[in-house]
């Protein structure tokens, strides 16, 4: 009875197995048939894929030929480089932190890329606006409104700053070479033309507010020399004894000396903090001459009368002397920031061009679009697929109308498309 057991386990584990092994080839037949009967398919339909891809490249290359021919002119350009000093300063004021600050202000791969700004700059309206303005875009492009033109000239153009170089690449396209050159050159005309109006850089952000200081002043002392003049009519001094105008004099420069000394301070807060080691020595200074002046009487503001000896100024000249010391007053503060604005142009004029050509655009002697070879075989490739999609699914819709229960479901689905088609019609 053991034995018995044994050999109907043995039969009830071996007969599935053998099952499993004669199923085997089995399966690996029909796949190698479904390979063929593929292969067949498409050999039958050979001739279908042939004209079709034949017909896809065809008229790809009269596309290709009839496509307008577009050239692309190229411009590098190098921004200027960061200034350093600014950072080395933090880190040292920072201490312990330096290594930190160092980092944040010097050159961590975490900051954005610099050229960011100047390509989001050259992608402004008004370098745009400018530019279409500039070279007669609008009725280059046939375009009725500004906005339709500045779209149609952004796709013409591509600005990268991204790259490893650290240089920026400007590409304008045209149908004409020598044009394409042109609005190259000319869009980095149009920026350093709007960037003569901004100050970017330190020096640039300096030599912009001593100029506005400066022109302010300079109004300020051609009223006051009017006033003069109206007052030596009014009263016929033309000037006051030696004494007196020293003593005018004095007090006028120093007066100056401390609002040119402010206004420093005032420009060296924008970009120091308040540890700078030179706002320091600034903020010293100006309490120096405020005391000097305390000394000759006066109270550090223009207003301020100065002690003068009685008996020294006579009733008539008291005016005179006013006015006098006021064009002294405004004429040393315009000579004080007259230098301190030519100081902030020759900083910033030691830190280069905004931007720098490296290489101008010169007229591509080659088409950029259309890339013709590339369409072909793109269309080619395209129709191709596309007629082996077509020669299977005819082959697939053959095979169900063969088989008797398949090609019914497909009648009763072409009659109930024709039912609803009908009755959308009728509706």
């Amino acid at each position: 009875m053991a034995t018995d057991t044994q050999v109907s386990d043995f039969e009830e584990h071996a007969a599935p197995a053998a099952a499993t092994a004669r199923s085997t080839p089995a399966s690996q037949n029909e796949a190698q048939f479904s390979l063929l009967d593929l292969l067949i398919v498409l050999a039958r339909r050979g001739r279908l894929i042939f004209w079709v891809t034949a017909a896809f490249a065809i008229v790809a290359a009269v596309v290709s030929l009839l496509l307008p021919k577009m050239y692309t002119a190229t411009v590098i350009l190098l921004p200027p480089q960061q200034n350093s000093s600014l950072s080395t300063q933090l880190a040292a004021q920072l201490g312990a932190f330096s290594g930190v600050a160092t980092t944040l202000a010097g050159g961590s791969s975490l900051l954005r890329n610099p050229n960011d700004m100047y390509v989001s700059m050259f992608k402004s309206h008004t370098v745009e606006d400018a530019m279409i303005q500039h070279f007669g875009l609008m009725q280059e492009y046939h375009e009725s409104y500004l906005s339709d033109a500045r779209r149609k000239f952004e796709h013409r153009v591509t600005l990268d700053g991204s790259g490893k170089d650290s240089l920026i690449h400007i590409s304008v396209e045209d149908r004409n070479p020598e044009r394409a050159a042109e609005l190259a050159n000319g869009y980095v005309d149009q920026f350093r033309e709007l960037s003569q109006h901004l100050a970017i850089t330190e020096a640039g952000q300096r030599r912009l507010f001593f100029e506005q200081q400066l022109k302010q002043a300079n109004e300020n002392l051609e009223n006051a020399e009017q006033s003069l003049a109206g007052t030596e009519q009014k009263t016929g001094l033309i000037a006051p004894d030696a004494q007196t105008k020293a003593l005018v004099e004095s007090a006028a420069i120093l007066r100056a000396q401390i609002t040119a000394k402010e206004v420093q301070i005032q420009a060296m807060q924008t970009y120091a903090t308040g540890e700078n080691a030179q706002l320091i020595e600034a903020q010293k200074e100006l309490e120096g001459l405020r005391a000097q002046l305390a000394r000759l009487g006066g109270k550090g503001d223009v207003s301020d009368g100065i002690i003068v000896p009685t008996g020294k100024v006579t009733e008539s000249g008291v005016e005179y002397v006013r006015k006098l010391r006021d064009v002294k007053y405004y004429e040393t503060i315009f000579d004080i920031l007259a230098r301190q604005f030519e100081l902030a142009k020759l900083d910033e004029a030691k830190e280069g061009a905004l931007v720098q050509v490296v290489d101008p655009a010169l007229p591509p002697d080659k088409r950029s679009f259309p890339k013709r070879t590339l369409i072909v075989l793109g269309a080619t490739m395209l129709g191709f697929f596309i007629a082996i999609f077509f020669a299977l699914w005819r082959a697939a819709l053959d095979q169900m109308n063969d088989d008797p229960e398949t090609a019914g479901k497909l009648a009763l689905l072409r009659r109930s498309l024709s039912f609803r088609r009908s009755r959308v019609l009728e509706s």
